[in-house]
């Protein structure tokens, strides 16, 4: 994805600009994209969980002020979204996977669904970069 075809939104690392990332997302998936239903859903959700990452890997790293960038780009029947933050990066590859969900002891794990939830919802790529990680969701 080129940055001349794509929305870029630069946004400060903080909770309450989620609503207005899935607010921009939603409107170029649902206009440009044309997708809707579950599909849509599963577009905001994958986007909420990169975006919400990006802004606590920042926080961890103590860069209040940071920003996160968001690139979006919407053809028919597909919506690719990219999630820049410059906190540090991490290896998807090392987190350790979390019990079934049917079984008991998943109750004691509250945290660390994002990115198995990405992968779900949708096609998902990370990338360590700039100093942190790119998270690329497509979704059609």
């Amino acid at each position: 994805m080129t940055t001349d075809e794509a929305v870029v939104l630069r946004v400060p690392a903080r909770a309450e600009n989620l609503a207005l990332i899935r607010l921009v997302v939603t409107s170029l998936a649902e206009g440009l994209a044309e997708l809707a239903g579950n599909r849509l859903d599963d577009l905001r959700l994958a986007v909420s969980e990169a975006c919400a990452n990006a802004m606590e890997a920042y926080s961890r790293a103590g860069r209040s002020g940071a920003e996160v960038v968001v690139r979006c780009l919407a053809v028919p029947g597909r919506v690719e979204v990219e999630v820049h933050d410059e906190a540090g990066g991490f290896d998807p590859g090392r987190l350790e996977p979390h019990p079934p969900v049917e079984a008991p002891e998943r109750l004691h794990h509250e945290r660390g669904l994002g990115v198995p939830l990405m992968r779900e919802l949708a096609e998902a790529e990370f990338r360590a970069e700039g100093g942190g990680t790119t998270v690329r969701l497509v979704v059609a």
